[in-house]
């Protein structure tokens, strides 16, 4: 006699976890463009046993020949696998992992780029109960060693040509290597093709569960591990797909590294809540024409990109673009103003800004079909209330104070907490709050606008300093690509501004480029807030590109560099 399936388990045993998702995720498509609805009568599904990858995605999967994955190459070619073929593909993935020792509750390191095989583990990671540890490719051996001996992992899956980072990364795990040939000492991930696809779980999935690890970006200290569970991200997600508008069918590009939370976010959870497409450009090296070439032969019809790829976008020609995506969306740091204008003017379509962390889903953002206004990041999402918290009183602000997630409300996209650091968790959870770090500022109609990191906002002369307003003042200026805005030490005010620069093509630093920046700074800043130092550099970044200001402020402090003074230059 067969094995009886997960679904028909459930069904015998009288309950289906999938309805309560599914209802939820519905009502959130049908108020579309309705936010104020939407939030109103939303409430987060919270199935006691939950599976995303057995209940939701077997679900959605079976019989459905539409691509769930498509990957274009650099060398032009395409791969692509159906829902019905990928939910196969991981299960025959989760009956060979499990062969390999991988069990409930082990902690798998997966190191792979935009693969097949990434999304195929991903699924057979959660169908096992496997909890999954994120990385990217960039990382090297010291970080392997931090995430390995932090993270107690029992298991590695990585691309054949980083397994020799692993040489000196001690550990008894199980090493699995993605490639035609595997070195000596890791087995072969390829062997999973040849498994068995009829896979029976070995047990029922609490929704409370662990289902990955997250190590932060590291912007101002060393990473943190945030644990989600297999309600936070598959179930939190429905916040994330109604922000960025998704709908079933869609050809939704997302452009972000592997190993970071906002690859899961839309390359993974909420494209396939909504049951659209992953489309996936795999190159070595961003080019905005080729990128704009392949949104046109796919049919991209939703877009997502973190603001640095924004910025080089409008350094091209955006009208090479001849059907440009109905939703376009940034996240992972504000956006500037005047790329949404540029944007909107070459494609008709409003770039729109949304907020999260790697600690959360998408907490605000400004949805589909509602104003934007300039500088804003949205309102809160449906199933989340936030509170901006005074960090002088402690108390609640109706103006300005640092974001929170009201945790009463029992929002589902919110982590349990920093894995073994109590300490931090309660601390970051205390009364009854989230508390993000970050700095927002309230209008009367209730949009919510980003001032900075908690840490990143300082005093000038008394005044206090936003860098996000001061960098995006200078993105205005055609010969800023980037910048980034940190405190310089003053006898007279405490504190200057300071910006590093990244210059555009065609500009040379230098006193005259300086000058003309300074200019631009009294045009359109207000004279407590003007630009008074310039340093032409490099940005440095973490790994999942975001600006280190913490270092920039390092360097200010050592006095390091060849800076340009307002004063001095006249």
């Amino acid at each position: 006699m067969p094995s009886m399936t997960h679904d028909t388990a459930r069904t015998a045993a009288g309950g289906d976890p999938a309805a309560e998702f599914l209802a939820a995720r519905d009502f959130l498509l049908a108020h579309r463009g309705d936010p104020d609805a939407a939030s109103a009568g939303f409430t987060w599904p919270r199935p006691r046993s939950f599976n995303w990858a057995q209940d939701w995605f077997d679900r959605l999967a079976a019989g459905n020949t539409a691509d769930a994955l498509r990957i274009a190459e650099e060398d032009g070619t395409v791969h692509a696998l159906t829902f019905e073929e990928l939910a196969a593909a991981s299960r025959s993935a989760a009956t060979w992992l499990r062969a390999q020792g991988v069990a409930a509750g082990d902690r798998v390191l997966v190191m792979l780029g935009n693969q097949r095989e990434l999304w195929e583990v991903m699924l057979a990671a959660m169908r096992l109960r496997a909890v999954v540890i994120p990385a990217t490719p960039l990382l090297g051996t010291a970080d392997l060693r931090d995430r390995i001996e932090r993270g107690r992992v029992r298991h590695v899956i990585v691309r054949a040509e980083d397994t020799g980072k692993f040489d000196t990364a001690p550990g008894t795990y199980t090493r699995i290597a993605a490639g035609p040939e595997a070195p000596s000492g890791w087995r072969r991930l390829a062997d999973m093709y040849g498994a068995e696809p009829d896979f029976t779980p070995d047990g029922e999935t609490s929704a409370d569960d662990p289902l990955m690890l997250y190590f932060t970006s590291g912007t101002t200290a060393r990473p943190k591990l945030v644990e989600h569970t297999h309600a936070s991200y598959p179930i939190g997600h429905l916040s994330t797909m109604y922000w960025i508008g998704l709908r079933p069918g869609d050809v939704h590009l997302n452009i972000a590294s592997p190993g970071w939370a906002k690859h899961a976010w839309s390359n993974l959870f909420a494209p396939w809540n909504a049951g659209a497409t992953v489309f996936v450009h795999n190159y070595a090296r961003f080019d905005a024409e080729r990128l704009m070439e392949l949104m046109d032969r796919h049919g991209v019809t939703t877009f997502c990109a973190p603001p640095t790829v924004w910025r080089m976008l409008i350094q091209s020609d955006l009208s090479t673009l001849r059907t440009p995506p109905r939703e376009a969306v940034a996240a992972g740091e504000p956006l500037n103003p005047e790329v949404i204008e540029k944007v909107r003017d070459a494609w008709g379509v409003t770039v729109r800004d949304g907020f999260g962390q790697t600690e959360t889903t998408l907490q605000i953002g400004n949805f589909p079909g509602v104003p934007v206004k300039p500088g804003s990041m949205g309102r809160p999402a449906p199933g989340y209330r936030i509170v901006l918290l005074d960090p002088v009183t402690g108390k609640e602000s109706q103006d300005e104070g640092e974001i929170c997630v009201d945790l009463g409300t029992r929002p589902a996209g919110v982590m349990t907490g920093y894995r073994d650091d109590p300490e931090r968790t309660a601390e970051s959870m205390a009364d009854g709050l989230y508390r993000t770090g970050d700095i927002a500022a309230r209008d009367a109609d209730g949009y919510l606008s980003y001032v900075g990191r908690s840490d990143d906002v300082f005093k000038a002369s008394d005044y206090k300093i936003s860098p996000f307003e001061l960098e995006s003042a200078l993105l205005e200026h055609e010969a800023v690509a980037e910048a980034a805005v940190v405190p310089a030490p003053d006898p007279v005010r405490l504190a200057v501004p300071k910006a590093y620069v990244a210059l555009a093509a065609g500009w040379e630093a230098g006193p005259e480029t300086a000058r003309a920046l300074f200019a631009h700074s009294r045009a359109v800043l207000s004279p407590y807030k003007r630009i008074r130092r310039i340093e032409f550099a490099e940005l440095p970044k973490t790994v999942s590109g975001k600006i280190r200001r913490v270092e920039l402020r390092a360097l200010t402090a050592a006095g390091s560099g060849t800076e340009y003074d307002e004063a001095e230059l006249g």
